[in-house]
């Protein structure tokens, strides 16, 4: 049996598909710096394409934008193909994007080849949680995410800042030049080591409307939305909230956070499958309390550097939390249409939060962020705490059932009914 073993009348977990899990994981590493590279390379991008530097930022703007508009079209026009292309062309379509930026001395085709990489990094995004759940049992659905989501991780504490430093050593364009290499490379990677899934046959698909409104399915897209839009009003505006603590290094507040998100994501993988709520809240009660802290101490460099680091470990692994409940909810047959509709809240909270944390900051000073974000945190929590019976329950059961979804989520693993039989017998 290829899921799980039975001695004794035990039942013995299969190891985790490393290789294929960790191939999803460099794509979700992929995608993250590549959406964030320019804003480390302003000063160098700038002269080169003879804009601003204002314009060169406008690069991950545009990324954004496109990545918010094109997911949920994209992922509902594509969920009949069978998934392995599909993943694939997402990273062709991201090799094809960063060769272009390494190439081109025109703004106008610069951002063009940022459209590009927006629409199949939203493609992306609605894949990953659903591919790594359908690779394993349900029983380690969290942990299969949590290895592809440390992806995100990686990039933003490791990625980002190498591909800076590469720009430095080699020029800006050598860096987008190789982030081509890796995606190309992991063409190959995913052919050899993901396995394939079909896509959705057309009359068993689950509308759009109808996978917006699966029991659970709202609780956990507004979950998401609070809690970004909270996150942004404060992480946007670090470095006036920094310089107003007294602490200049702003870099190292954010070196700070990223390290503490290892932590987060690392503590996230060993409870996710059997403490998902229970962690969960404990995440965003420690987000709130954070705020509460900043805003109370928010003179105190000490205090802002343990806050930091607090804020890190517990927004490191709510994003692994809440992609396993949206996929226990929607069963991973519906989850690539639910994870497109959380990629666009996802965006529109990150959108949103910056938004309120510029008027907040303009309006009322860097003092306010806190107190800003804190209501918003707290919302995310009371969804959680109340949203017991569809979207996070106290226990995950070993297969949990989409109730608009025909059969079991795992109805197209073919070793299903061994793992069944086994379970049954002990």
């Amino acid at each position: 049996m290829s899921t799980a073993s039975v001695s004794k009348g035990t039942v013995v977990p299969a190891p985790l598909p490393w290789s294929g899990l960790l191939a999803l994981s460099t794509a979700a590493f992929t995608a993250v710096v590549t959406e964030l590279l320019p804003a480390g390379l302003l000063p160098r991008m700038a002269p080169a394409l003879g804009v601003s530097e204002s314009r060169v930022g406008f690069l991950v703007t545009g990324y954004a934008v496109a990545s918010f508009a094109a997911a949920i079209p994209v992922t509902a026009l594509l969920r009949g193909l069978p998934r392995r292309p599909v993943l694939m062309g997402a990273l062709l379509g991201f090799a094809l994007s960063n060769v272009v930026v390494a190439l081109s001395s025109s703004y106008g085709v610069t951002f063009a080849a940022r459209l590009v990489a927006g629409v199949t990094g939203g493609t992306l995004w609605a894949m990953l949680a659903g591919y790594a759940a359908r690779m394993v049992p349900a029983e380690r659905r969290g942990r299969a995410i949590a290895v592809v989501l440390a992806g995100i991780t990686l990039a933003l504490s490791l990625g980002v800042p190498a591909g800076t430093a590469l720009a430095r050593l080699a020029g800006w364009r050598a860096a987008f030049g190789l982030l081509a290499g890796v995606a190309v490379l992991l063409v190959g990677w995913v052919r050899w080591r993901v396995p394939d899934f079909p896509g959705e046959e057309r009359g068993t698909r689950v509308p759009l409307a109808r996978v917006a409104l699966l029991p659970g399915i709202p609780v956990i897209l507004s979950v998401t939305f609070f809690l970004l839009l909270g996150h942004q009003v404060m992480y946007t505006y670090v470095a006036p909230f920094a310089a107003q603590a007294g602490f200049g290094r702003t870099d190292v507040v954010l070196l700070v956070f990223g390290a503490s998100t290892v932590a987060g994501i690392w503590a996230t993988g060993l409870l996710v499958d059997r403490r998902l709520r229970g962690t969960l809240l404990a995440a965003l009660a420690l987000c709130a309390a954070v705020m509460l802290a900043l805003g109370r101490y928010a003179g105190a460099p000490a205090v802002l550097l343990v806050s930091a680091a607090l804020w890190g470990v517990a927004f490191g692994g709510a994003p692994t939390l809440i992609q396993t409940a949206l996929v226990d909810a929607s069963g991973p047959a519906a989850s690539d249409v639910a994870t497109s509709l959380q990629t666009t809240v996802y965006n529109a909270g990150i959108a949103g939060g910056s938004l309120a944390g510029g008027v907040v900051l303009e309006g009322a000073g860097a003092g306010a962020l806190p107190w800003t974000a804190l209501p918003l945190m707290g919302l995310a929590l009371t969804a959680v705490a109340v949203g017991r019976r569809h979207a996070f329950p106290p226990a995950r059961l070993p297969y949990m059932r989409s109730g608009a979804l025909p059969g079991p989520p795992y109805a197209d693993v073919e070793d299903r009914s061994e793992d069944e039989e086994s379970r049954r017998s002990c």
